[in-house]
């Protein structure tokens, strides 16, 4: 185990943090669409909130997935081979929704057609993605070479998987809901709407939370089937998301400006606690080994790529991730505030 290998491994975690808070938000806006806009305005509101942000966004995980091949090679392998159907399905629903985007103020006869097109490609991803987290905890059947073997897409879907699932499409849905509520026109029809959402979503996450976590004390060896060195790191990232989510139940109770900034980054905490939590949980491990594998977990110490490899992407990282950072900050800086009617002209 290296020291390069150790901070990969928290590296990939952070970027798929980072992809969770800002690509979480304008799927789960994506989601919400159909059911708080009520006329062709709210969706123009809707679709401005997100529209000069979104593309950016996913760029964290296409990033992540990057990561992953150069760092941890035989653990990408493993992963994108036996989800490879499901990654089909969110490639394509991502590309479906980007699509939508383009269209949807072109061609105002298929809009019907955009609008779900629009829906369906932030759904998918959204679920798939705490699926598949969902998977990595539980173990996949993998041979002695590390090899998937079991059923395409469907071997999967468990109870258990289909509950992160679950859990992940709330957490996505809450951000939406919490950055609608920070962009829509204060005092709206379409903003009361929004606001309404964000506590009762909160909830929900707070109670899948505590389910996942009985589950896997119960069934799946709980504290003992994880690395001590990092106990208190866990309890502590547990604390954040409670903490985070708490908070963001006192902030939604108010509404407009402060409070609704305080709403939404209490909502990413509790995102970025959440999969530093797993992180926490799972070191040194990659990908679990089900029961019914032949082979081992995938771990940093037997995926690793050399050394070399791991210094030129640290150097690469030293370089870039300052970029991205400054991209993002002009970004959200130049179309910060409240989307108004003058925005969808």
């Amino acid at each position: 185990m290296t020291v390069l290998g150790v901070l990969w491994f928290f590296l990939i975690f952070v970027l798929i943090a980072g992809y969770f808070i800002l690509d979480g938000f304008d799927l789960g806006a994506g989601i919400l669409y159909p059911f708080i806009c009520k006329s062709v305005e709210d969706k123009k509101i809707v679709r401005r909130a997100i529209g000069p942000v979104w593309d950016g966004n996913e760029v964290w995980l296409l990033t992540a997935g990057g990561a992953l091949f150069a760092a941890f090679p035989d653990a990408y392998a493993t992963t994108f081979s036996g989800f490879y159907l499901a990654i089909m399905l969110v490639l394509f629903a991502l590309i479906v929704r980007a699509v939508s985007f383009e269209f949807w103020h072109a061609d105002s006869k298929w809009r019907p057609v955009w609008d779900w097109c629009f829906i369906l490609g932030s759904l998918l991803p959204a679920l798939l993605f705490g699926v598949a987290i969902g998977n990595v905890i539980a173990g996949i059947p993998m041979d002695a070479a590390g090899n998937y073997i079991g059923i395409p897409l469907l071997g999967l879907i468990t109870p258990f998987t289909l509950l992160c699932g679950v859990l992940g499409l709330v957490m996505f849905i809450a951000a939406g809901a919490c950055w609608l509520a920070l962009k829509v026109p204060e005092g709206s029809a379409l903003y009361m709407r929004v606001a309404k959402l964000r506590m009762p979503l909160q909830v929900i996450a707070l109670v899948l939370f505590a389910i996942l976590t009985i589950i896997l004390f119960a069934t799946m060896g709980g504290e003992s089937a994880m690395s001590p060195v990092l106990t208190v790191a866990r309890y502590a990232f547990v604390v954040l998301f409670v903490a985070a989510i708490a908070f963001a139940l006192v902030a939604s109770r108010k509404q407009g400006g402060k409070a609704d900034l305080a709403s939404f980054l209490s909502q990413s905490i509790s995102a970025a606690s959440l999969v530093l939590l797993l992180a926490c949980s799972m070191f040194p491990v990659l990908v679990m080994a089900s029961p019914e594998s032949i082979g081992e977990p995938i771990t940093l110490m037997s995926a690793g790529a050399s050394g070399l490899s791991l210094f030129c992407m640290t150097i690469i990282l030293c370089i870039g991730l300052p970029l991205v950072l400054v991209y993002h900050i002009i970004i959200y800086r130049t179309f910060r505030g409240r989307v108004s009617v003058a925005d969808l002209a």
